[in-house]
C-alpha cells in the first residue's frame, strides 16, 4: 500500500522545476516575491511544495541564518478559526521563536505577535459592538457583562448575575491580557500599518528571509481562500518575503468570482495577478512519466534494500531529465542499473509497461499521481482478498480489469459483468475477434456502448482475456458489483443435476425422472447454462452436451423450442450428418432441417435429411 499524501522524495523528475522556483527566491536576493504552483487536484503541488523547501535549504550558504520557513496549510482552520488571523498568528509566532533562539530581534518579534494578538482580540469584540451600535442585544462574553450589570443596577439581579460578572471579567483578561496598553488612537487600521512596519523591521533585524509555503488553498470554501489571500496581501510587496501558493488557479478564480459577486472574468484575473508575480503549473505526466512513477512506487514497495531503492530513484530521475531525447524509462532500464531484480518486481513493470498508456491517457485518470496510487491500492487490497481466499487471481489480469472498472463505459462494464456470470466457464469469449483483430492493428466493428477510444485501445493490451475465466476476478471486485450467477437462483436439487450433466453429459439420460420435478422456472436456468457451455463446440455430430440438452427436452418438452432456436443458429460449417439421427424423433426438428437446407449446409447432411424424411423417421 501506498500513503496518500505528499513526499519529499521525487519520483517524476518535479526537482527540475521546484530548483527553479528556490532559484528565483535566492536570485530575489531579499526583494519581495509571490509565485504560484497551480495544477489539479492530486496533481503534486504538495509534493513540489516539499521539494521547493529542501531545494532551498540544500542552497543556503547558512542554512540557520538565510531562510526561516512557514508551512500553512489553510484547510486545517476551516471552520475552526479565522484563516487569516491564524496565518498572521502563525508567522508572528514563527519569527518570536526564531528571535529568541537567534537572541536577536526579540523585542520587535514580541512587538509584533502582540499587535497581532491585539487585532485577534478586537475581531472577537466585533459582533457586540455592532450589535449595540445597531440597537441589538451583544454578543458573547460582552453581553452577559452587559445585561448581569443591568440586572444588578435595577435591583433584580441574583447569584447568577454577579456569576456573569466574574466570568465576563474572567474572559475579559483572556482575551487582552498580555496585549499592548492601549494607545490613544489605537485602530485597526493603524495596527495594520503598524503591523507591516513591525514586521519589516523583526525580518531586518534577524536577518533573514521569510518563506511563507501556502497549501491546500483550492480545498477551501471561498470564504477561507478569500481570507487567506487577504493575508498574503498584508505581507506582500515587503522586504525578505517570498510567498510560495500551491493552489489550483481556476478553484482560486471561482473563490474570487464567489467572493466579489457581479464581477467580470477580467477583474478576477487581475486580482490573482497582483498576489502571484510568477505562475508555475506542475507538469502533467505523459506515458512516459506514469511509466517511471509505476515503476518508482513497485520499486518503494518491494523488498530490495533502502539503498538500492533510491539509487534506482536518482537514475530514473536523471533518465526522465533526459526523455526528450527519446531515452525511455522501462523494465530493461531499470534492469540495466541494478542486476538481479526479484522476479515478482520485474513482473510489476511489466505491469506498469501495459497500463501507463491508459492511465496517462484515460480521462479519469489522466496521469494524476493520486489516483495512479489509489488505482494501486484498490489493486493491492483486491491482490490480498484474492490470496486471502485462495482465489488465484492473475495480477495482470486484475490490474486489466480493475482499469476497465474505473475508466471503462459503464453500460459495457455490465455487459462484461453479465456474460462472465453467465457463461459456464467464465469467459467473456465475444472479446475474441475484437482482441485478435485491434492486438494486430486491423479494425473492429464494436458495438455501441463499446465503441470507444479508451476501450479499443484497453482491449490491445495483454492479457487478452476471451479466454480466461474470470469469475475469480469479478469475485475478488464484488464491492463495485456482486457476483450473482443463474445457479444462485437454483434450488439445491436443479443445481446438483446442472452440476451432474455438465460434468457427465453423456449420463444426463439416466436423470430424466429428477429433470421432471424441477419447476418450469428453474429448468428454463438449467437449460440456458447447458446451452452457454454448448456453444464452445466446434462441430456438431453427436458432442456430449448434446445428450445433456436432449434429457431436458425429454423431461420437459417445452425446452424443445429453445434448443431447435439454438441448432438454427449453429454455422452450417460446423453441422455434420450423426446429429440427423439424433433429433429426427423431436417434433420440432422439422423446422430445423428446413433451416439447415436453406441455409446450405453440406451434401451429406442433406442426404441423411433426405433419407430420414424418406423412410418417415422425421417426426411431423
Amino acid at each position: 500500500m501506498w500513503p496518500d499524501n505528499e513526499t519529499e522524495r521525487d519520483f517524476l523528475n518535479f526537482s527540475g522545476v521546484a530548483d527553479t522556483i528556490a532559484e528565483i527566491v535566492v536570485q530575489a536576493n531579499g526583494r519581495p516575491t509571490s509565485i504560484g504552483v497551480s495544477g489539479s487536484w492530486g496533481s503534486g503541488k504538495s509534493s513540489m511544495i516539499k521539494l521547493v523547501r529542501r531545494s532551498l535549504e540544500e542552497r543556503a550558504e547558512d542554512r540557520s541564518s538565510s531562510f526561516v520557513f512557514v508551512e500553512f496549510n489553510a484547510w486545517l482552520y476551516q471552520g475552526y478559526d479565522d484563516a487569516r488571523a491564524a496565518l498572521l498568528e502563525v508567522i508572528a509566532t514563527k519569527l518570536a521563536e526564531e528571535a529568541a533562539e537567534r537572541k536577536t530581534g526579540i523585542d520587535k518579534a514580541q512587538n509584533l505577535l502582540k499587535r497581532v494578538n491585539w487585532l485577534r482580540a478586537a475581531k472577537l469584540g466585533a459582533g457586540s459592538a455592532l450589535a449595540l451600535a445597531l440597537g441589538l442585544p451583544p454578543t458573547g462574553w460582552l453581553g452577559s457583562v452587559l445585561r448581569a450589570g443591568t440586572n444588578l443596577a435595577s435591583g433584580n439581579g441574583d447569584e447568577s448575575d454577579i456569576a456573569d460578572l466574574e466570568k465576563g471579567a474572567a474572559e475579559a483578561g483572556d482575551a487582552f491580557g498580555g496585549l499592548l496598553k492601549p494607545k490613544p488612537e489605537l485602530s485597526p487600521p493603524r495596527e495594520i500599518n503598524a503591523i507591516r512596519e513591525n514586521f519589516r523591521q523583526t525580518l531586518e533585524e534577524i536577518g533573514v528571509t521569510l518563506v511563507v509555503l501556502i497549501d491546500d488553498l483550492d480545498r477551501c470554501l471561498p470564504p477561507t481562500t478569500i481570507s487567506t489571500l487577504e493575508a498574503i496581501r498584508l505581507f506582500l510587496f515587503l522586504e525578505r518575503t517570498a510567498f510560495v501558493i500551491a493552489a489550483d488557479d481556476a478553484m482560486i478564480k471561482h473563490a474570487v468570482r464567489q467572493h466579489f459577486e457581479g464581477v467580470d472574468d477580467d477583474l478576477v484575473t487581475n486580482y490573482f495577478d497582483k498576489l502571484v508575480q510568477i505562475p508555475i503549473r506542475v507538469p502533467p505526466l505523459g506515458t512516459q512519466e506514469v511509466r517511471a512513477y509505476l515503476i518508482l512506487l513497485f520499486v518503494e514497495n518491494s523488498d530490495l534494500p533502502e539503498d538500492a531503492g533510491e539509487a534506482i530513484r536518482k537514475k530514473v530521475c536523471q533518465r526522465l531529465a533526459e526523455s526528450w531525447r527519446g531515452k525511455r524509462v522501462d523494465r530493461a532500464f531499470v534492469e540495466s542499473v541494478h542486476a538481479n531484480l526479484p522476479t515478482e518486481l520485474i513482473g510489476r513493470f511489466d505491469t506498469a509497461d501495459r497500463l501507463a498508456p491508459l492511465m496517462a491517457s484515460a480521462s479519469q485518470i489522466s496521469g494524476n499521481p493520486r489516483l495512479i496510487k489509489r488505482f494501486l491500492n484498490a489493486l493491492a487490497i483486491r491482490m490480498a482478498i484474492s490470496n486471502a481466499q485462495g482465489v488465484g487471481v492473475d495480477e495482470a489480469v486484475l490490474a486489466k480489469m480493475l482499469l476497465f472498472e474505473r475508466c471503462g463505459n459503464p453500460k459495457a462494464y455490465e455487459e462484461l459483468m453479465r456474460v462472465v456470470n453467465e457463461d459456464t466457464g467464465g469467459k467473456p469469449r465475444f472479446l475474441g475477434e475484437w482482441e485478435d483483430k485491434l492486438g494486430a492493428g486491423k479494425e473492429a466493428a464494436l458495438t455501441e456502448q463499446w465503441d470507444e477510444l479508451f476501450i479499443r485501445e484497453w482491449l490491445t493490451i495483454s492479457p487478452k482475456l476471451a479466454d480466461l475465466d474470470l469469475r475469480g476476478t469479478l469475485y475478488v471486485g464484488r464491492e463495485h458489483a456482486p457476483l450473482i450467477t443463474p445457479e444462485d437462483r437454483l434450488s439445491s436439487e436443479a443445481a446438483e443435476l446442472l452440476s451432474a450433466m455438465l460434468d457427465n453429459p453423456d449420463m444426463a439420460d439416466r436423470l430424466k425422472e429428477r429433470l421432471a420435478a424441477v419447476p418450469r422456472t428453474e429448468i428454463s436456468i438449467v437449460m440456458d447454462r447447458l446451452l452457454e457451455r454448448a456453444r464452445q463446440e466446434q462441430e456438431w455430430g453427436t458432442p456430449p452436451i448434446l445428450e445433456a440438452c436432449l434429457a431436458v427436452v425429454r423431461a420437459h418438452p417445452a425446452q424443445g423450442a429453445h434448443l431447435a432456436a439454438f441448432l438454427r443458429e449453429r454455422p452450417v460449417t460446423q453441422i455434420t450428418a450423426g446429429i440427423v439421427p439424433k433429433i429426427a424423433d423431436q417434433l420440432w426438428s422439422r423446422d430445423v432441417f428446413k433451416k439447415w437446407r436453406e441455409s446450405g449446409v453440406s451434401p451429406p447432411v442433406k442426404r441423411a435429411i433426405t433419407i430420414r424424411e424418406k423412410n418417415g423417421d422425421v417426426s411431423v
